[in-house]
């Protein structure tokens, strides 16, 4: 049988991961993006010889996109950070040491001892945790159930918050939430040598290899459906590629608008509340505190790393530093003094060595929260829509595996998988004209 025509919108990594997958399945895939240039918001820039993401990035060790990249025969380059100690919790403003390991939470003077031995039951038994079983039970109203300690219960939110991205712990499933703590404490993370600039390219590679045509500053205007079934794409000058499949790779509202008129993407668009937060992006010459490589906030949603001790991002000598706060959808602006004063806590004496400097004040981090209340991440949007043949969705709020990139990746997985066995196991799709 003549292969699928795939048409791939959007050329981030869950929907590079997608037409990778898809064209090594057998399909004829062309991925079209807007934009010049591939990547989307995992896209890395060069200034002053310091590579800057979009916002802290971090791979899941354990994650769905750690599994994906290993189908596909991408190797991450980077470290795991935490191994040389220098991590701190902020509280009050000062510096703690921040409760890792049996050593740390003796030694640490942020909590007394019924804390610390509460806050280890608390870590030592998350492994057992049903995540599931707590799908439409907000983050705070388990942990008011599980923890009897108020200065445990800001520490444990304290670890949601950098596990998850996430500050709003009011409406955050918990059973999303359990789950993004039970894969930071089994595995961590991985701080991605030269950016995650690195991974665009080497999945893109992969793509190309694996016959994947990409279409850069291309105008997507819609996708042509009849008879409830993709017929087409329809293109910005008019012109329309037959296809059998159209995966959109984006947010919500991107899914939305390539049916204008389809009341049922449009709710979902409007209905999808976005993650944000304010970073803070500082290349320096050197680290005026070479201990001091991490804090978390205990008493206030804020995040600061030297993601250069764990990868390669600078040269030689300097330090690219992430400062971040998590925001809830009722904060109003973040200034970036509020950030510039948890680096003078870390690292004073900061301003004298920098060199690069880029401040984002409301960055999406995600573009779904998964809430208690629409049942955690089974309440999100599945891969195939429902009602239009042959309409797929890959991103970070699609599927019911994972939060942040972890849901792309997976969400693209979904898609092949169901792409690929429809094909083979189920009703064909109306294959294109011409195909």
């Amino acid at each position: 049988m003549t292969a699928k025509k795939v048409a791939v919108v959007g050329g981030g990594l869950g929907g590079l991961a997608a037409a990778a997958l898809l064209a090594r399945g057998g399909c004829s895939v062309t991925l079209f993006e807007r934009s010049k240039s591939l990547g989307g918001r995992g896209q890395t820039s060069e200034v002053d010889g310091f590579k800057f993401n979009l916002g802290p990035r971090a791979l899941a060790v354990a994650g769905a996109g750690m599994r994906v990249l290993g189908r596909l025969g991408v190797k991450p380059q980077g470290s795991v950070p935490g191994q040389k100690g220098g991590t701190y919790a902020l509280r009050a403003g000062r510096l703690h040491t921040l409760p890792r390991g049996p050593v740390s939470l003796l030694t640490s003077d942020l909590l007394g001892l019924a804390g610390k031995l509460e806050l280890a039951r608390f870590l030592g038994g998350m492994p057992r945790v049903d995540a599931d079983a707590l799908e439409d039970v907000s983050m705070k109203e388990w942990l008011d159930t599980r923890v009897s300690s108020d200065e445990v219960r800001e520490v444990a939110g304290a670890l949601v918050r950098v596990a998850s991205y996430c500050a709003d712990l009011e409406v955050l499933s918990a059973q999303a939430a359990v789950r993004q703590l039970q894969q930071a404490l089994k595995a961590n993370v991985l701080y991605v040598d030269e950016g995650w600039g690195s991974l665009v390219a080497n999945v893109a590679t992969v793509a190309r290899e694996a016959g994947v045509r990409v279409e850069l500053s291309a105008k997507v205007e819609r996708v042509v459906v009849k008879d409830g079934q993709v017929v087409g794409l329809r293109m910005g000058d008019g012109t329309v590629h037959a296809v059998d499949a159209v995966v959109v790779a984006g947010a919500p509202g991107d899914v939305a608008a390539m049916l204008p008129g389809d009341e049922v993407l449009e709710q979902q668009a409007a209905a999808a509340t976005p993650v944000r937060a304010a970073t803070l992006e500082l290349g320096l010459s050197r680290l005026p505190k070479p201990q001091a490589l991490f804090a978390l906030g205990i008493d206030g949603p804020w995040y600061a790393s030297v993601h250069s001790a764990y990868a390669k991002l600078g040269p030689e000598g300097g330090a690219m530093v992430h400062v971040m706060k998590y925001l809830t959808e009722a904060d109003g602006p973040t200034s970036e003094a509020e950030l510039e004063s948890v680096m003078d806590t870390l690292q004073p004496g900061w301003r004298e060595v920098l060199v690069a400097k880029r401040f984002r004040p409301s960055l999406v981090v995600t573009h779904l929260l998964p809430t208690a209340k629409a049942g955690g991440l089974s309440g999100r949007p599945t891969p195939e829509v429902p009602h239009v043949g042959g309409l797929f969705r890959v991103g970070d709020w699609v599927g019911d595996e994972g939060m942040l990139v972890d849901a792309s990746f997976a969400s693209a997985e979904a898609v092949e998988h169901a792409l690929l066995r429809r094909g083979q196991h189920a009703e064909p799709l109306r294959m294109a004209v011409g195909a």
